[in-house]
This record gives C-alpha cells, structure tokens and sequence, in this order.
C-alpha cells in the first residue's frame, strides 16, 4: 500500500512540474497521508482443564508415600584458627568439614581479601571449640597482616 501511495505521489508531483515549466508561479504544495495500519491483539482464551475420570476399579490404592525423617547435618568441634593467616585458616576449616565460610575485614572497612595469605585471622563466629553442625556458617574476622 505505501508503494502505491509513493506511486501516486510520484505521479501527481511529476505532472504538476511539467504543467508548469516557464511560469512564474510556483507549483501547488501536495500533502497525501496514508492512514496508519491497524493492529489488533487479542489474547488467547484461557484453556480449562476437565477433571480426570476416577476409575472404579477393585485396585489396592497405592502405597502412602514414606516419610523419612531428614537426616541431621553431621556436628563436629570447631577448630581454632585464630592468629593463622586467612589461607591457612580456611583450609584448616575445610579439612575438619566446615565448608561454608565467609571471610570479613576485621578492621571494618570493608575491604576485599584479595590475596588470603596476606590476612591474618583475628576472630572467628562461632567460637573455636564449639559442637556445632557442618552446614554452619563460620566467619572468619581478618585484617593485613602487620596492621
């Protein structure tokens, strides 16, 4: 349809050039809109779902399913990695069986321990020589070493 439009355009442009060639009057101005295109969306009808047929049969039903109890997290003693630099530390950690660590600037800056062997544990959450079980969360507080 815009083609057609251009076409025509084209067309009555060039027709009204060639009337007026040598007179002094200027060409009529000719303005052609086109009407925007329509759209139209329409959302799909929701799909309900028919309930399934119950069968009638002399079937035992089927087992209750069994409920079995959540095994508890292993519990193990804490080690003590204060005074170790943060490398070591972590270390000592994952090979007693704690495996979610987090490390923080003791200092409260915030800052990123970048280089572990260059930190040096101050403090640990929990304390050292706790029970507790090996899904805990174990912090351990840092700050460069000579600072």
């Amino acid at each position: 349809m815009r083609i057609a439009g251009s076409i025509v355009i084209a067309a009555v442009v060039a027709a009204l050039a060639g009337c007026g060639a040598g007179a002094d009057t200027a060409a009529p101005v000719v303005t052609v809109t086109a009407p925007a295109p329509v759209v139209t969306v329409t959302a799909p009808a929701p799909v309900e779902k028919s309930p399934e047929p119950i069968e009638q049969d002399d079937k035992e039903p089927p087992p209750a399913p069994t409920e079995e109890k959540e095994e508890a997290a292993e519990k193990k003693v804490l080690p003590d990695v204060v005074g170790m630099n943060l490398q070591e530390g972590q270390d000592t950690m994952q090979a007693a069986g704690f495996y979610i660590l987090n490390d923080k600037d003791a200092t409260g800056q915030n800052r990123f321990q970048v280089y572990d062997r260059n930190w040096v544990v101050t403090r640990q959450t929990p304390a050292a020589g706790r029970k507790v079980t090996v899904d805990t969360l174990i912090t351990l507080y840092a700050k460069k070493i000579g600072e």
